[in-house]
């Protein structure tokens, strides 16, 4: 009775995570260091954004998003990658509760899993980055694709390349997925890399989705992104969507706040299917959201306290562990293999004997059970209790050292 689709997905990281330590003590008082949930506070303005707008719970909010709403998110996003007054229209942009809904629903607009793909014999792909974020995967696999993951490791500065797939396997591409910076490795893509893959999804006739919810944590330059490529490219958004939100960039993870943005066609097509298996995003929490992104003290002040972590951790692990400061995110993308441990085997030692909880890489791959797969070897961890904590986990950490 249950759909079979639903039963083949791995389960979600933290369930494996859960299983893993379960009835296991932690060896001293717990550090968590496994979940990307922003710590720092949310702006004050949040709340008096939603208590100056408490009369507008009792109303439906339109899916589409409200006038102040959409001018702010365009504000931004003109301001943020120097686009040209107009090149996106308001009704190029919609809200979505957060980027995972955002992402998780474009698997019913982009994947036709009951029709084969430019006349051939197979389904379309989704092609993804490996390790990525799941709901890639549940969103793709959920409406019938064909599962596509190309290594994105350090041979190739952590990001997939995508340009070197044959033609064969682009001509049947419905839909790629990228994540800049990515997660959980810190990467970024470059303007000319997001050039070539606007270009290449035009070409191929295959929808471009831009993962850009961890675009304003960054550690020296600000990332490039995929409305900065369209700019270049003429101003169009053809087979682009990008999604970004505000829990990262104003630790307002709970306000389930973020935006889909990009070509019109499709767009109109998401609206569409949002209204048939969507809530709307609450008005108050619409005007709250714009006076987020209306404001960038707050955003700045967040890169400063997270660069802080990034450098209290590369203090202790430089020289250690693989340790690459991340130019972009919060999350350390560490090599257990000179412990001679799995991931999973350094996440349960660490629990049991230093209270530390991490995340094995290989959860955030689509091959978990693979023994030759490159993420076996790595760890996740989430730099974002404050300073002194980052410090002290630090320390635990390169002093549990085999």
């Amino acid at each position: 009775m249950i759909n079979p689709r639903l039963t083949a997905l791995p389960p979600y990281p933290f369930q494996r995570l859960a299983t893993l330590l379960d009835g296991v003590a932690p060896g001293a008082d717990p550090l968590m260091l496994s979940l990307g949930e922003p710590q720092h506070p949310t702006p004050p303005l949040v709340g008096a954004e939603l208590a100056r707008h408490a009369d507008l719970w009792r109303r439906y909010p339109p899916a589409a998003g409200a006038p102040r709403w959409k001018e702010a998110v365009v504000a931004w996003m003109t301001r943020r990658y120097a686009l040209p007054e107009g090149m996106v229209d308001p009704a190029q942009v919609i809200p979505a509760s957060g980027t995972r809904e955002a992402l998780y629903m474009m698997g019913h607009l982009l994947v036709d899993g009951t029709v084969t793909a430019s006349g051939g014999n197979r389904v379309p792909l989704a092609i993804m980055p490996d390790p990525f974020y799941l709901p890639y995967l549940g969103a793709s696999a959920m409406n019938g694709a064909e599962i596509l993951t190309i290594p994105a490791g350090p041979e190739t500065d952590f990001q997939p390349d995508i340009a070197a797939l044959p033609d064969e396997v682009l001509d049947r591409a419905a839909v790629v997925f990228m994540c800049s910076p990515g997660n959980p490795q810190g990467s970024l893509l470059s303007l000319d890399q997001w050039k070539a893959l606007v270009t290449l999804a035009r070409e191929r006739e295959f929808v471009l989705v831009a993962d850009e919810c961890y675009s304003e944590i960054y550690d020296a330059e600000a990332p490039s992104g995929v409305l900065e490529a369209c700019r270049d490219l003429g101003g169009s958004l053809k087979n682009v969507l990008v999604a970004n939100s505000l829990s990262k960039r104003s630790n307002a993870a709970g306000l389930r706040s973020g935006f889909i943005a990009g070509d019109p066609d499709l767009i109109a097509a998401f609206l569409r299917i949002r209204a048939y298996g969507a809530a709307g995003m609450p008005l108050p929490i619409q005007e709250a959201s714009a006076a987020l992104w209306e404001d960038e003290d707050h955003v700045i002040a967040n890169r400063i306290l997270y660069r802080e972590k990034i450098d209290a951790a590369e203090k202790h692990l430089s020289g250690h562990l693989g340790f690459r400061r991340p130019p972009g995110g919060f999350f350390l993308w560490l090599d257990t293999t000179e412990w001679g441990e799995t991931g999973e085997e350094a996440t349960l030692r660490l629990w049991r004997d230093r209270g530390l909880k991490v995340l094995p890489g290989v959860y955030m791959s689509a091959h978990p059970e693979d023994p030759n797969n490159p993420c076996r070897h790595r760890l996740r961890i989430a730099l974002l209790h404050d300073t002194l904590v980052v410090d002290r986990a630090m320390d635990r950490l390169i002093a549990s050292e085999k």
